[in-house]
């Protein structure tokens, strides 16, 4: 791909304040990498988006606005443009309804509504991408391996990085279950049934995830098209959790474990790095920190598994 001509990002920070689901550094971990953007990456402040839960926030991080972000940001998108989404917030795993999925899982983040998005959402997105340009997902959150549908694994479940530690963290899991979601959306709809997508469709309508509102066998419109421009940096393996480390914890500010190893790395090396490397190097960094439970994953094609993060400009 050539050097990107626009360089545009939605960054997303949830917090859920004043809830049973609160974190404390999801926020902090997107104003942050705003700041690496620009100084760092040549994205202009003008194009990078904030929706965040902080008290006082204009535009709150829900489903459909954070989807409405996203999808403006691929409409202006042309050939040689770098695209990221930076998600730090609570992940969940759902019953997949995929034909011949039966007992299995899939992935979703959790905006601040509830309204989840997928990975067919995530899917459908990088299929709209224009030809040359690139969307690069920074999912720090719980189950958010896989979360681009179909998408290749380059690190993952069959490749993971193991280190001997004395210090093991006990943080608080970036995820919120299954039953706690759909407790959640059965007191707004009123609806005694366990079908999430019932809940979404009754209560959301038309915001809601595309994976409930076309009927399965129409997914085939959204196979991964090869090889496609998404590149998915997860922040744990599907069946793992992410940490969110509180202040009395880790000392300083509060900020999630995988966005933080990764602003320690690009610390630590300001030249370019591809973005298998920048994987590899936050894996160590957590294995070093004694997050043992938590694997980062690569989601993406072959040449972009060595291609470099965010198309960093040569200085």
């Amino acid at each position: 791909m050539e050097m990107g001509k626009k360089r545009m990002a939605v960054l997303v920070g949830c917090n859920y304040p004043d809830t049973q689901n609160e974190l404390h550094g999801c926020i902090n971990d997107v104003l942050a990498m705003k700041e690496v953007l620009v100084k760092r990456f040549g994205f202009d402040a003008s194009h990078v988006q904030l929706l965040t839960d902080a008290p006082g926030s204009v535009v709150l991080p829900t489903g459909a606005n954070i989807k409405r972000a996203l999808g403006h940001m691929i409409d202006q998108a042309e050939a040689g443009d770098v695209l990221f989404f930076h998600y730090s917030g609570h992940g969940t795993w759902i019953p997949s309804n995929k034909p011949g999925h039966a007992f299995r899982q899939d992935e979703a983040i959790v905006p601040c509504d509830f309204n989840l998005i997928t990975d067919v959402d995530f899917r459908q997105l990088v299929n709209r991408l224009p030809k040359g340009a690139s969307l690069t997902i920074l999912s720090d959150s719980c189950h958010s391996g896989g979360l681009i549908d179909k998408e290749k694994e380059q690190i993952g479940p069959n490749a993971t990085i193991t280190a001997n530690n004395t210090t093991v963290h006990s943080p608080n899991p970036k995820s919120i279950p299954f039953e706690s979601i759909l407790q959640h959306l059965t007191s707004l709809t009123n609806i005694n049934t366990s079908d999430v997508g019932t809940h979404l469709l009754e209560f959301f309508g038309s915001d809601a995830s595309l994976k409930y509102r076309l009927p399965p066998l129409e997914w085939d419109l959204f196979d991964s098209l090869k090889p496609d421009e998404g590149i998915l940096l997860s922040g744990c393996q599907a069946n793992e959790t992410s940490a969110d480390m509180s202040p009395n914890e880790g000392g300083g500010k509060a900020y999630g474990a995988f966005s933080n190893a990764v602003q320690m790395v690009l610390k630590q090396h300001s030249g370019q790095l591809s973005n298998k490397q920048l994987v590899t190097m936050a894996s160590e960094v957590l294995q070093a920190q004694g997050f043992e439970q938590q694997h980062p994953c690569l989601y993406c094609s072959d040449q972009n598994a060595i291609a470099t993060f965010l198309w960093q400009p040569e200085f």
